[in-house]
């Protein structure tokens, strides 16, 4: 349920539960952070789904079950953070609860003018991943953010590209061509200036 292609140095890692709104189990998230981990020999990474949703966050059964508060989703939106190479998220559709930590860790995020973001942990009674707030608020502001997580609101394409959430909106076909689009000085780059600047970027 989880895709990882190889080319030339680009690793496009592809959520694939469409019939669950690519809503994540325990063995999925484990698999992604595991590819997360593994990816720092990648010159550039892609993170997308299949369908129209891009994840609903964590499976609602394993959610009950602690996934809702489960390690795995730090470890995995810190993984994406320490990458060396240029990371985008290709959101294909809605972007919901804890999978809103691995878009934020990217480096990048485009979207679907169809998507949605929300993010409803305090109506489910659960605290957000806790480096989530604070990489949302570094984009969006701590006003944004609060609309998002404790205003429960439903932000769209439109809304989240206004606000700085989402760096451009591109429509469903062209999703894919433009990820590969962002990221090909990066794979085309000597490693270690794309890195040195992706470092700099980062200060």
């Amino acid at each position: 349920m989880i895709r990882l292609d190889r080319e030339d140095g680009l690793w496009i890692v592809t959520i694939d539960r469409p019939d669950k709104a690519n809503s994540l189990t325990p063995e999925m998230l484990e698999e992604l952070a595991r590819i997360a981990e593994a990816a720092r020999e990648a010159r550039a990474l892609i993170l997308t789904g299949t369908g129209k949703v891009f994840s609903a966050g964590a499976d609602l059964d394993a959610a009950r079950a602690g996934l809702a508060t489960s390690p795995l989703w730090e470890r995995l939106s810190g993984a994406i953070t320490r990458l060396p190479g240029l990371t985008v998220a290709a959101l294909n559709g809605t972007l919901a609860g804890g999978a809103m930590g691995m878009a934020l860790a990217c480096d990048l995020r485009i979207a679907v003018p169809t998507a949605k973001v929300f993010y409803p942990v305090m109506k489910l009674g659960f605290l957000p991943q806790p480096s989530d707030p604070g990489r949302m608020a570094k984009l969006i502001g701590p006003a944004r953010t609060r609309l998002i997580l404790m205003a429960g609101q439903k932000i769209s394409a439109q809304e989240a590209y206004e606000f700085g959430l989402v760096d451009r909106i591109v429509d469903p076909e062209a999703l894919m061509p433009v990820a590969r689009e962002l990221i090909a000085d990066t794979c085309a780059a000597d490693p270690q200036i794309a890195r040195a600047i992706g470092a700099l970027c980062a200060t």
